[in-house]
């Protein structure tokens, strides 16, 4: 039958079509709830396969990118604390010189809190006290190493961790370090 005309074959005239038959159409996947048959109707299709494997490929990495920059990150932001707390270690240890039994244990109560992000027991100090050396977070009767006019420093020094997926970039380890010295006039 013509559909314009509206004229079969043989000449006659056949009754009014209004609604031509659809033509057909390309038939899609049924779309299931297990995700391995949308998988695999995808990969049938060969429309959606490339991206799929494309994601498959870049996702791992990118996921390893990203996680390596938080850790990079934490890094940075423990040294930036580390530093900040030496710094105010410091300060208290040149203003408490003459009023404390245990400089060095009250100095490291000032980092402490200075830096409550990091771990306290990994934190550890080396004290130069006009010009003795003392390790440790405790020093008394170290005090009267404590001068006026003379300087007085502290290092402190705390581990960090490298360590992403398993891999660890820091195998000989990694240590964090930061020095402050005050002088009191």
């Amino acid at each position: 039958m013509n559909l314009l005309t509206g004229l079969r074959r043989n000449g006659r005239k056949s009754m009014s079509v209004s609604n031509p038959a659809p033509m057909a159409k390309k038939k899609t996947p049924a779309r299931s709830g297990s995700i391995l048959t949308l998988l695999r109707d995808c990969l049938r299709n060969n429309d959606e396969g490339g991206a799929l494997v494309e994601t498959a490929f870049v996702l791992p990495i990118l996921g390893s990118l990203v996680l390596g920059i938080f850790t990079v990150g934490v890094m940075f932001t423990n040294d930036l604390d580390l530093t900040e707390a030496t710094g105010s270690g410091a300060q208290y240890l040149q203003l408490i010189r003459t009023s404390t039994t245990d400089p060095c244990a009250d100095t490291f109560t000032a980092i402490k809190n200075a830096a409550p992000s990091l771990i306290p027991g990994n934190i550890t100090l080396k004290f130069s006290l006009n010009g003795t050396t003392v390790n440790g977070t405790s020093c008394s009767g170290d005090q009267s190493d404590l001068v006026a006019g003379e300087p007085v420093s502290v290092t402190a020094y705390y581990p960090c961790n490298l360590t992403i997926y398993g891999v660890n970039f820091a195998p000989a380890g990694c240590t964090l370090t930061a020095s402050a010295s005050e002088y009191e006039y």
